[in-house]
This record gives C-alpha cells, structure tokens and sequence, in this order.
C-alpha cells in the first residue's frame, strides 16, 4: 500500500473510533457501587478517604511540527504533546487530554481542563467527600489531594506522603499498561504525524485500552 493511501485511510479510521468510541469507552460519570469500590481501593491503599481517581500528565513523543514547534519542545529535551490522564481503581481511564504542548506544566493543564470543573462542581454540589488523587506537580486543592513539599524524614508528613505514593501508583501504571499495549507511544518512539493526528491517536489508544480491559484482553 502507497504511503499516501494509507495516510487517508487512517485519518479516516481515526475519525470514525474517535467519534465512535471515545464519548462510549472514556467518562468520569461513576456509577454508586464503582465509587464505592473505588473508595475502598484508594483507602485501603492509602488511609486517604474519599478517593475515586487519580491524575497525572505524561509525554507523547512527536517529530517535531512545522508550526509552533518551540512550543512543544518540553524541559527534557524532546518534541511532545503533555497528555492529561485521569484513572480508576481499575486502570480504566477515565478522562484524557492529549491537545496541549509539550511546554505547557501539568498544573497550568489541569488549572483549564474540564475535569478539574468536573470535580469542583461535585464538591459545591455537596460532594465533599469525592476526591482525585494528584502527584506534587499539582495544586492542592479541596478536591485534589497533593503530596507536602520536602517534609521532614519520620514526620507525618512523610508518611503521608508515603501513603499517597502508595495509593497513587496506579495511574504511574495505568499508563505504563497503556503505553507497551499501545507501542507507538513508548518514549523510545514517536508519532511521524501532525499534532492534531497524534492526539487523535491517544484518544483511540485509550479508548481501545479500556475496551481491552472490559474483555479481558491482555495485550
């Protein structure tokens, strides 16, 4: 096949799964029981209550564009869109927004997206005791349970920390599943296409990623 039939064929294909499976296969909405597993999870991990998700940015390699390219140029040296990803208990990814650069820090992202609107509105809404879990890169916030900044070694801040690390870890690996299931986002790789294409690539693969958990695949 010619390179630039297939070039069509997969813009195509990419347009028809994203528009197909992406709003099916990737929400926050919750049902009663899946929070409560998920809160039990979190807690038995952590101590921390309240936790149904977690959140956590991670880079796409990309060949550099022909537009805007220093914007994506990230502070460790390479091309790249900064994926937002959002995680249950059960690896499932709940939420992903892979539209911003490689420059842009993980709290100005989760600062403008709309599952940090998400989780706000449910606190103002009475749902105080839902929470995310998020790594140090990000604001603490009522909703949003941060790690402290360098505590003392045997303090309780250290140990909570160490409990929040524990109960964090699945979204480190959510996304470690994510990317050998899905190779062309390993970091030794990148994506040959336009930004625009390359997110469109992450919203299928995660998409096809929580397919692959609700039927038991394992690659």
């Amino acid at each position: 096949m010619a390179q630039s039939t297939f070039s069509k064929v997969l813009s195509e294909m990419l347009n028809i799964l994203e528009r197909r499976l992406c709003s099916k296969w990737i929400s926050l909405e919750m049902s009663e029981n899946e929070q409560r597993r998920a809160k039990l999870y979190f807690y038995e991990k952590s101590g921390i209550p309240g936790i149904i998700m977690c959140v956590d940015g991670t880079h796409i390699k990309i060949i550099p564009p022909n537009q805007n390219r220093n914007l994506f140029y990230n502070r460790k040296g390479f091309y790249s869109l900064n994926v937002l990803i959002v995680c249950d208990d059960q690896q499932r990814i709940r939420f992903v927004d892979p539209s911003f650069h490689g420059s842009n820090h993980d709290a100005h992202i989760w600062r403008i997206s709309p599952v940090r609107t998400y989780f706000e509105q449910m606190h103002r809404n009475g749902g105080t005791q839902t929470k995310i879990l998020g790594d140090a890169g990000y604001p603490s916030e009522s909703w949003l349970v941060t790690p402290f900044r360098a505590p003392e070694e045997g303090s309780l801040e250290s140990d909570f920390n160490q409990r929040h690390a524990l109960g964090r870890g699945i979204v480190e690996r959510t996304i470690g599943v994510l990317k050998n299931r899905f190779r062309c986002l390993l970091g030794a790789r990148q994506l040959h296409y336009t930004p625009t294409k390359c997110a469109q690539i992450v919203n299928v693969c995660c998409a096809l990623h929580n397919i692959c958990l609700e039927y038991g695949c394992s690659q």
